[in-house]
Formats: C-alpha cells, structure tokens, sequence
C-alpha cells in the first residue's frame, strides 16, 4: 500500500464513485473563471504509457529545495499543494467542494505551473540524464531503488546525488506534470 500520484482515465473519471463528482466540479468552475476546459481523459493507456508513481520517499529534503527556490512557497504550492493537477493554464489555486482521497475538499492547480517549477527545481539539482522521463508506471520508482542510481552518480555526479530523496521528487512532479500536459490527463492521489 501507500500513496502513489496516478494520472486519471476516462472510466475514473466518469465514475460516480470514484471522480465524476469531482469532473463535473471542475468543469463548472473551469466554466466559471473563463478558463479552457479540461479535456476528457483518454480511457486507461496501454501498459507503458500511463503514470503512476509511488510516493515511497521522505519529502522533507524536496520540501526544503522547493523553499529554497527563489519563487519559495509559490514553487512549493505549486509541486506540493494540489489534490488534483489539471492540464488547463492557469495561476495559483482553487478549491472544489467535492472530498479528496484526503481531504474534505480538492485542491486544484495547474500542470504547466507544476511542469515550470519542477523543471527549474530539476535544472538546479543538475538531474542526470539516465532518469526515465516517460517509462510507464513506476519506472522512477523503480529508478531510484536499484543500482542505476549508483551508476548515474559515478557518471553524472552532481547536487541530486547528495539528495536523492530530493532528486526523486522532482523527477516525480516533473514527469507527473509533464504527463498530464502530454496525454491531456489530469493527476491525482491514490
């Protein structure tokens, strides 16, 4: 068990018991803000094109690289603060009223600003190349528990190796964001 960041498909999306309260939420405050509307999610990919990443990491180390971004609780807010990342442009947050997996409403923001902050996070620890960038469920995960991290550190050294907590999650909300805007998936927690 634990907690992993998961893009959404269409049948998740529409069910009544899992995100159509939530979809029909959105759409209706999307609607409301005059904002583009966030695409229908494509039902489930096929086995290596979908996301879902397992949050098996303490965060504390990523939290203060988030903080020590010049941009600060924004560039936290932004990779930290949301229940649901949507692939629709827009600043800051909003909440719905509809229940989180854990919270009693859904925070909502948006892809790009995640996929910016991560990306400017990502840059400063001088990610190497070797991470999987779009490897299908659990290749991050997967990543960084086995011995490539070791062999990327010996040939790409550099500030992520000194924190691969911190490596790893920027890695995740990069690829989670990144995601989204490309397959026009929405994300959340499961």
């Amino acid at each position: 068990m634990g907690i992993y960041v998961c893009g959404v498909g269409s049948d998740d999306w529409s069910d009544e018991e899992v995100l159509g309260p939530t979809a029909r939420a959105l759409a209706a405050e999307l609607r409301r803000r005059g904002l583009d509307p966030c695409p229908q999610p494509s039902p489930r990919p096929r086995s290596g094109a979908s996301f879902e990443e397992k949050l098996n990491r303490p965060l504390g180390t990523f939290e203060d690289l988030c903080r020590q971004d010049p941009a600060g609780e924004e560039c936290y807010d932004a990779l930290l603060g949301w229940d649901l990342l949507v692939p629709v442009a827009f600043d800051g947050a909003f909440e719905l009223p509809v229940p989180s997996p854990y919270d009693d409403v859904t925070t909502v923001r948006s892809a790009h600003a995640a996929r910016a902050a991560a990306q400017r996070l990502s840059d400063r620890i001088a990610l190497p190349p070797q991470v999987p960038r779009h490897g299908g469920n659990l290749a991050l995960t997967n990543w960084f528990d086995g011995p490539a991290v070791a062999d990327a550190a010996a040939t790409h050294p550099g500030p992520w190796s000194r924190a691969t907590d911190a490596a790893f999650h920027a890695a995740l909300y990069l690829g989670a964001a990144e995601h989204a805007i490309r397959h026009s998936c929405p994300m959340h927690y499961v």
